[in-house]
C-alpha cells in the first residue's frame, strides 16, 4: 500500500525481482477484499491482530505460509511482526 512505508520499502526492494508478485490493497478494492480474507481466516495473523496491527506488508509463500518480514522470505525463518498499527502509530 502507497500510504505505508514499509509497504514502499518491501515494494523498491523487489520492484524487479520476478520471484515475487507484488500487489498493492490500496489500488483496487478486489485486491483489499482478498487482503482481508487471507487477515481474517488466516492464524498466522491472529497475532498480529492482537497487538492491533493491520499485517502488512505480509509476504504469502508457495506453501501457504504468512511471513511479516522480508528477511523472513529469503531466510526462511518466522519473525514477529512488525507492520503498520490500526490506530495510526506504526508506520
Amino acid at each position: 500500500m502507497d500510504t505505508c512505508p514499509d509497504c514502499t520499502q518491501v515494494k523498491a526492494s523487489l520492484a524487479d525481482n520476478p520471484d515475487f508478485q507484488l500487489i498493492d490493497i490500496g489500488r483496487h478494492v478486489g485486491n483489499l477484499k482478498a487482503f482481508l480474507r487471507l487477515r481474517d481466516s488466516n492464524p498466522a495473523f491472529d497475532t498480529v491482530k492482537s497487538h492491533g496491527l493491520v499485517g502488512i506488508p505480509c509476504f504469502v509463500l508457495e506453501d501457504g505460509s504468512v511471513l511479516f518480514e522480508m528477511d523472513g522470505v529469503f531466510e526462511g525463518g518466522r519473525q514477529e511482526p512488525a507492520s503498520c498499527n490500526l490506530n495510526g502509530k506504526g508506520c
